[in-house]
Order: structure tokens, then C-alpha cells, then sequence
């Protein structure tokens, strides 16, 4: 079994979650390897400084994985990160890439700039599968495409932005702080575990926050059960993989 690119990492004030990218294109590390170090990076970052300024410790991590692993831009793996994290009174928030916080209220953030290109080969993937033709080459060679399309936006004005090999990327990322008392809870997710548990209505974010780590393992196992017996060729939910990698984290902030 491959190792998931579906990273969290938990300091004393932090919940980092990161999802590398899958590769249809080939590129010299794994998405998983860069995910898990630049995690370990922000972690430590974090840990050191809970206070610090979010978009410079990750543009510090890009920076720092980029050359532990001799990476250029363009032509690297690429990860999701979103941060929650917990200073003085407020709950700050960074988002960089399609994972998705849930707030209570039904409140959902997330960052979809990739989503908004609206590429073709992304529109012609998932009609396809919606049509039946399962993963055939054709859907293979859409993927390819689709993702050396989305090179030519990565990281600039107008595209979409995404932890890379340059650093500049942070800049870009979406923040938001609010206060702690008005946000008791959250829910991090991962595109793999968010659009699985929305279409099998898996998604009474509230009653999550007091499920342990065995609960929330079963579900995310229940969701990769029902594409692979009951979707298996994915056209009731059209998506890239079969089954895409799925993590999840809920925190619960204590009120002061």
C-alpha cells in the first residue's frame, strides 16, 4: 500500500493539515515525502513559536523543502496546507489549497482558485465517468493533461496558488482570525474525506467533535468501502482516483 500524502501534524496551539498532490506527470519526489517535510517543518516552526506570522513560517517550509530536496518550480510535487491555530484569544486560519474547514453555524472555508480555472480536460474527465467509462487510458491521459495545464497556472496572478518550490506561493495563501469564544470547534478536511462524506451525508460536523480517533478512523474507512463497492467506477461521484487519500482533524478549542 502506497504511504498516504494526507499529513497532520499537532503542536500544543496548532492543527496542521496538508494533502500532497497526486502526480499524473512525473516528478523527482513523492508528493508524499514533500508533504510530510514540509509538515514536520511548520510543526517545529509552530512548536518554537506559537505566535509566529503564518504565511512566513510557510513560505520559510516551501523555501526549506524546496532545497532539502533540490526542487524547481514547475517541475516538483505540490501540497495543500491549511493551519488552525490557537493565539492569545483567537483562532487564525490559513488555507492554501482545496482542503476545507468547517465552523460551527455550517460555515465552510476553503480555498478553490484551482476549482475556478475550469480547465477542460477537468470538465471531460468527469463527464466521462459520469457516462460510464470508468478508468480507462482515455481517463488517464485526461488526468495528464489536466494537471500539465494546471502547471502553466500554478503559482501566478490569475491561477491558483499552492506550497511548490517557490515561496512567494505563502503570500498568496488566505488568512482569517476570529475570536475564540465565537468558534468553540472545527473540522479539517481533506478534498479525498470532504466530498466523500458530503455525498453519503456523512457530514453532522458538530456530533464529529466528539468522536475519537477509532470513530473517525471507521468513518473515513466506511466512505472508502462505499467507492469501492458501491462506486467503484465512480459515476455517482466523479473524481480523479478511485479512492483519493482522506484524513481528517477536529479541534475543540477551550473557552477562556
Amino acid at each position: 500500500m502506497e504511504e498516504s500524502a494526507d499529513k497532520i501534524f499537532v503542536t500544543p496551539h496548532a492543527v496542521i493539515l496538508l494533502d500532497g498532490a497526486s502526480a499524473f506527470v512525473p516528478v523527482p519526489v513523492p508528493a508524499s515525502a514533500y508533504a510530510d517535510y514540509l509538515g514536520r517543518f511548520l510543526a517545529d516552526a509552530l512548536t518554537g513559536d506559537p505566535a509566529a506570522d503564518l504565511q512566513e513560517i510557510l513560505a520559510e517550509g516551501i523555501k526549506a523543502t524546496a532545497a532539502h530536496y533540490d526542487l524547481r518550480a514547475g517541475e516538483s510535487p505540490s501540497s495543500t496546507v491549511t493551519i488552525a491555530r490557537e493565539r492569545d484569544e483567537h483562532l487564525d486560519l490559513l488555507l492554501l489549497g482545496d482542503n476545507t474547514v468547517i465552523l460551527p453555524g455550517g460555515e465552510i472555508l476553503t480555498d478553490d482558485r484551482i476549482d475556478r480555472l475550469d480547465l477542460e480536460p477537468r470538465r471531460k474527465y468527469r463527464e466521462r465517468l459520469a457516462a460510464g467509462h470508468g478508468y480507462d487510458d482515455e481517463h488517464r491521459a485526461l488526468l495528464r493533461e489536466l494537471q500539465t495545464q494546471q502547471a502553466q497556472h500554478r503559482n501566478k496572478p490569475g491561477g491558483y496558488w499552492i506550497a511548490e518550490a517557490n515561496p512567494t506561493a505563502a503570500t498568496y495563501a488566505i488568512t482569517d482570525s476570529r475570536c475564540q469564544t465565537a468558534t468553540p470547534w472545527l473540522v479539517l478536511a481533506t478534498d479525498g474525506a470532504y466530498n466523500t462524506m458530503n455525498y453519503l451525508h456523512l457530514n453532522n460536523w458538530q456530533r464529529l467533535i466528539n468522536a475519537n480517533t477509532g470513530t473517525l478512523h471507521l468513518l473515513l474507512r466506511e466512505c472508502q468501502q462505499w467507492e469501492a463497492s458501491q462506486d467503484s467506477q465512480a459515476r455517482n461521484l466523479p473524481r480523479a482516483k478511485r479512492h483519493d487519500d482522506k484524513a481528517i482533524a477536529t479541534v475543540t478549542l477551550e473557552s477562556r
